[in-house]
Order: C-alpha cells, then sequence, then structure tokens
C-alpha cells in the first residue's frame, strides 16, 4: 500500500462518516439558518479543529489510554454526554420561551467565538473520535510510513471531506433563507437541533465502549 492509495481509502470511510446525519450536520445547519455562512462556516471550522486534533494525538500515540483505560473512556464519555444533553437543552428551552409573535429578527444565539467554541469541545469531548483515530491510522498507514505524519493527513483529509460537506449544507440553507430565517422556522431549528443533540447525549452517555 502506498501513501496515495491509503489517504483515498482514507477518503472513502472518512466521506461515510462525515454524509452520516449527526450533531455536527445540526450545529452547522442551526449556525447557517439562526445566524449566517460566516457563522455556520466558523462552527464548521471549531468541528474540524477537533477532529485534527484527536488525528495529532491518536496519531503520537496518547489518546491509547483510552482504549487501554475503561476509566477514562467512561469519563470523557460521560463529560461529552453531559455537554451535549445541556447545550441541546438549553436551546429547547429558549425555544419554548421564544414568543414567535414578537420577534421581528433572527435571534443571535451566540457569538462567532461561541460558534467555534462549541464545535471543538463537542468533537474533543467525544472519544470515540480518537478510538476511531487510533484504529484507522495503523490500518491506513503504509509500512514504510512515519504514522505521526501519517495521522496529520488522514487529518487533513479528514478535514477537507468535512469542510466540503459544511459548504455544501451552507449553500443549501441559503437557498432556502427565506423560509428558514422565519422567526417560526428559528424556533423550530432551535428545537430540532436542541432534539438531537439532547438524543446524541443520551446515546453516547449509555453506550457501552
Amino acid at each position: 500500500m502506498t501513501v496515495t492509495s491509503a489517504l483515498l481509502a482514507f477518503a472513502v470511510v472518512a466521506a461515510l462518516m462525515t454524509l452520516v446525519p449527526g450533531v455536527d450536520t445540526a450545529l452547522i445547519l442551526r449556525s447557517a439558518v439562526t445566524r449566517s455562512r460566516i457563522d455556520a462556516l466558523v462552527a464548521a471550522l471549531g468541528i474540524c479543529s477537533g477532529v485534527f486534533v484527536w488525528g495529532i494525538v491518536a496519531a503520537a500515540g496518547a489518546s491509547a489510554v483510552l482504549a487501554a483505560s475503561h476509566l477514562a473512556y467512561q469519563l470523557l464519555t460521560y463529560a461529552g454526554a453531559a455537554y451535549l444533553i445541556f447545550l441541546g437543552g438549553q436551546m429547547i428551552y429558549r425555544s419554548l420561551r421564544r414568543k414567535e409573535v414578537a420577534a421581528t429578527q433572527v435571534v443571535v444565539a451566540t457569538s462567532r467565538w461561541k460558534a467555534f467554541g462549541t464545535g471543538l469541545v463537542t468533537n474533543l469531548l467525544n472519544p470515540k473520535i480518537g478510538v476511531f483515530y487510533i484504529a484507522a491510522i495503523p490500518q491506513f498507514t503504509p509500512a514504510d510510513a512515519n504514522a505521526l505524519l501519517m495521522g496529520i493527513a488522514l487529518s487533513t483529509v479528514h478535514v477537507v471531506l468535512t469542510l466540503a460537506w459544511a459548504g455544501v449544507l451552507i449553500l443549501g440553507a441559503s437557498l432556502a433563507g427565506k423560509w428558514l430565517s422565519t422567526p417560526k422556522a428559528v424556533t423550530w431549528m432551535d428545537r430540532i437541533t436542541g432534539t438531537v443533540l439532547v438524543g446524541s447525549g443520551l446515546k453516547v452517555a449509555l453506550s457501552r465502549p
């Protein structure tokens, strides 16, 4: 296996992971609808930063602790689950309190820095990404390649695919912007996103390593 063929094979796997709807997709769409395309892109950059950090950490071998230590894995899992449930519950609570008849403009839910931080922390608190890279790096690293450099390369491929998918989501939200930017649509987007986050948090909390 050459480096090129390894990267192409990994791109297929990473693409499938990226296309599966989940927390990242919900966060990007919500930012695009309630804020702007730039804010959605910032959120996507936060998500990609988290993915890239996990890739480097896994390649360096530090995240092997998660695979070896059941306690470390569980602690990080519960921290991530609690964060998702808190974030989703907060969105649902705010959407229920929002008076749609009085709303005349799109609600500014978060700053751009907070959008970036949310995407970053959501991924950093997901140990399954680290475990995924622990499993993927040996499988997609040629015998004569440097594991750390290969981990960085694989992470870069994942980041590029994530940004490309984010661009598609943002474009789709922009095309439907006139309808999606109404106060009622924004309220329901918060409720749907909040429900996705809470559901994902519960799924993570109840999952078994």
